[in-house]
Parts: structure tokens; sequence; C-alpha cells
């Protein structure tokens, strides 16, 4: 008898995520109020601050989807007898697949402009963030440890690889508005930062 009750919960969760996400992502957060997350989910302001305490917690939960949803987006396992370079140029694909995703670009951008605005209250969550290792960074771990790749700490070289595509495919988009990359020039970007990469790195 329970259950019903528990997934009506659940959606009216969900839907106040979609909304706040929706809400974020049009308005910024400063002009986005529980009210307008309230309406727009379809719920009583009553019912969004029996999810969520505060519009803060509802941001950081945002950002932390955002940042999980990136790092499953290169959830590539290491293959000790497969080529480094396929391998890389697999991760890279799946990693601009998502910064293509104009849905990404803007909370990212409203989670940039809400980290600088306030960045006392991003702290918490960027390092809740950076507790958990992400997909390149693992990766690369493994390759150094199976001696395929020369020893060097994994997320020094995970940023560095990433910086090689975001100064492309992220960075340009967010901040200055440029559009998406299109696939032919994601392949130039992957293939070449993945050349460079390897370059330094490769035993």
């Amino acid at each position: 008898m329970s259950r019903a009750p528990q997934r009506l919960t659940e959606r009216k969760r969900e839907a106040i995520v979609r909304a706040a996400v929706e809400e974020f992502r049009a308005a910024g957060y400063e002009a986005t109020s529980m009210d307008r997350i309230a309406a727009a989910a379809g719920v009583s302001k009553r019912t969004v601050y029996n999810h969520f305490p505060s519009k803060e917690e509802l941001f950081a939960l945002i950002l932390e989807e955002l940042w999980q949803s990136s790092v499953a987006s290169v959830d590539v396992p290491y293959q000790a007898d497969a080529p480094l370079q396929a391998q890389l140029l697999q991760l890279l694909a799946k990693k601009l697949e998502l910064l293509g995703d104009p849905n990404f670009i803007d909370l990212a951008r409203v989670a940039m402009a809400e980290i600088i605005h306030s960045p006392e209250r991003a702290q918490a969550i960027v390092c809740r963030m950076g507790e958990k290792e992400g997909g390149v960074s693992a990766w690369i771990r493994a390759a150094v440890a199976d001696g395929r790749l020369r020893e060097v700490d994994p997320e020094f070289a995970d940023q560095q690889l990433q910086g090689l595509v975001k100064g492309f495919a992220f960075w340009p988009q967010v901040t200055l508005g440029q559009p998406p990359l299109a696939p032919a020039e994601r392949a130039r970007v992957a293939e070449s930062a993945v050349a460079m990469f390897l370059g330094h790195y490769a035993k």
C-alpha cells in the first residue's frame, strides 16, 4: 500500500529537479526563486521545501548531477590488449558528445556564473566532486600501472588532456557563446589531442 505514495513522491521530486534545471537555465541563479520552481513543477511551494530545504541545496544537487553526467560520459574501462590511441579516441568522442549538448552548456554557464559570484557557496560542492576520480583519470592510472604510459599523476595528466579538448569544445561555448563543434571539428580536436598526449606520455 505504501509503494504508490512513494512513487508519487519520487515523481514530484523529479519534476522539481527538472523544473529547477529549466528555471536556472532560463533565468540564472539569482533570478530563480522557489516560487518559480514550484509553479514550473506544478507543485506547492511547501512540497518543494519538503524535498529541498533551500535553493542553495537544490542548486548544489544540480551541479553535482552535472558533474556526474560529465564523469559518466567518459566511463570507458582501460583495455590492456587494445591500442592506446583507439581507447583515447573513444574516451574523447564521448566527452565531446557531452560538451556539444546545448543543455549541458547552458547548465555549465549557470554553474560558472554562480561559482564566480559566490565562490564560498560553491566551494563545498567543488570539493565533494573532487573526491571522486573521473573516468579519464581512472583510465590513465590503469595505463600507467600496465606500463604503457610514463609515470605521471593521473589527475594532472587528465587535466592536461581535457584542457586540450575544452579549449576548443567547452570554454568558447560557455564564455563566448560560440556554437558547439561540428562532427568533423570534434574528430580533428580529438585526434590532435590524443597525438599530443601520447607523444609525451606513451612509452
